[in-house]
């Protein structure tokens, strides 16, 4: 399930870095996780996750149908420094008090030179990342690094919840990964990861998408995480807008087979019931240089929010049409001089390109269900961007309530595929044939119906 790209063989680095280029997918893309299991976890034998001490479920808060959980989302352009093992994320996700759900996207993990963007995936940094928020969200389970966790006292472990990493993807600099408490990881399923180029030449990894598709119970779930073309002159919030568009359209999750008698999982971004984006949106202010000082000086952020771009284009209805995002009462977030309090607008002394401050970093959803408890930005000087998250109220439904209108009585009884044949055991090559051939059937008689239904709606229309 590891993906060591700095293990990959000189004969097989050209071939590797045309997938990369070119954006195709691998043999390997259909696993959800880049990265090993963090230590004190482990796969049992009906491949679920199950912590190495003994733990008491949490309940969940919940009627008959329906849950209500607390979903994180954090989003940071960390300037493509790697973060030291002192760096504490603690007081940056468990802050007012612990979530269900951690969706946390991060730009640049790594530098955005022609090394990392053309040749093998660098995944160290990511791998200290995925330590640093194990640790966060984990503390009282382990003493170190290396340690295992160990067991809690019982008054303790009424109170403590432990997170396994569900999924993980890195496209050059871009990293997603969500983790969710143990209790509801077995209930997540249709696991699967999709990116999108948009950097160099319009393809290469340097910008653009990474997008994990999950369902949890019977509710689907889209999480996207971007970095966005940059720039400020005049025109730029047109290609960040075309890169919306383009990621929107080429995002694509494949799945090998359904469950009889279950809605067809999602198969684009827009198809899910909630959808959250995140990340380095890249979008500036529309307003002059010096005017912007002056209005920074006064802390006056609404007058400054009139000239968001993002705003802007999305009131005109040419980007996130119908999408939400939550009130803002923060400061601009970029650009910082590293380590610093300042704005490099603020200072002659910066050797760097003069930046006007601005919003880049922001998180929107779509869909039903979803509500903002809260929309804030992080105080860390690590990087020239401040971190931004915000934490969301989801209701998730427990029963389906959706009924598969793909597959006719008839046709499911014909369709009688062996439980055994699970997406995981697809990529097996003990598969048996039989298996093989019944899993090939029920994909040909679903496309059929897929068109079919496609063909009856745009009649109808």
């Amino acid at each position: 399930m590891t993906r060591n790209l700095k293990k990959i063989s000189k004969s097989s680095w050209p071939n590797f870095n045309v997938r990369k280029w070119l954006n195709k997918r691998s043999n390997d893309d259909s696993f959800p996780s880049d990265y090993s299991l963090p230590e004190g976890w482990q796969m049992d034998s009906t491949n679920e996750l199950k912590h190495s001490a003994s733990v008491q479920e949490t309940p969940v808060v919940s009627d008959i149908d329906t849950l209500n959980l607390r979903m994180f989302v954090g989003t940071w352009n960390v300037g493509g420094k790697s973060p030291n093992e002192g760096l504490n994320l603690r007081n940056w996700l468990m802050l007012p008090s612990p979530a269900d759900i951690y969706v946390i996207g991060f730009q640049e993990i790594i530098p955005l030179n022609p090394g990392n963007v053309l040749g093998p995936e660098d995944s160290g940094p990511a791998t200290k990342w995925l330590t640093l928020i194990r640790e966060a969200l984990n503390s009282n389970t382990s003493s170190s690094e290396e340690s295992s966790p160990t067991l809690c006292s019982s008054s303790e472990q009424e109170q403590e919840h432990y997170y396994c990493l569900a999924a993980s993807k890195q496209m050059v600099g871009i990293f997603l990964c969500v983790w969710v408490r143990e209790d509801l990881y077995k209930h997540v399923t249709n696991l699967k990861v999709s990116s999108v180029g948009r950097g160099i030449m319009g393809y290469l990894g340097n910008k653009g998408s990474v997008s994990i598709s999950m369902t949890l119970y019977h509710t689907t779930f889209c999480l996207v995480s971007t970095h966005l073309a940059s720039g400020e002159k005049e025109g730029d919030e047109i290609r960040r807008n075309l890169d919306v568009s383009e990621i929107l359209k080429k995002t694509k999750f494949s799945h090998s087979f359904k469950a009889l008698g279950q809605p067809l999982p999602p198969e684009s971004i827009l198809e899910h019931d909630k959808i959250i984006w995140l990340g380095d949106l890249n979008y500036r202010l529309a307003a002059g240089y010096d005017d912007t000082l002056e209005l920074l000086k006064k802390n006056d952020w609404q007058a400054l929010l009139e000239k968001d771009q993002l705003r802007i284009e999305q009131r005109a209805g040419r980007v996130f049409k119908e999408w939400k995002e939550g009130k803002i009462y923060f400061a601009p977030t970029y650009k910082y001089l590293f380590d610093s309090d300042q704005y490099v607008a603020q200072t002659n002394k910066s050797k760097e390109k003069r930046r006007t401050p601005a919003w880049c970093d922001r998180i929107l959803w779509k869909g039903e269900g979803v509500e903002q408890l809260w929309y804030v930005r992080g105080e860390s000087k690590f990087s020239d961007h401040r971190p931004v998250y915000s934490l969301f109220s989801v209701h998730v439904d427990k029963k389906c309530t959706k009924l598969s209108s793909s597959i006719a009585p008839s046709e499911s009884s014909s369709i009688s595929m062996s439980r055994s044949c699970s997406s995981r055991n697809l990529t097996n090559a003990g598969l048996s044939s039989s298996c093989f051939a019944k899993v090939q059937a029920e994909e040909q008689l679903l496309l059929l119906t897929r068109e079919h239904k496609h063909r009856t709606c745009r009649v109808l229309s």
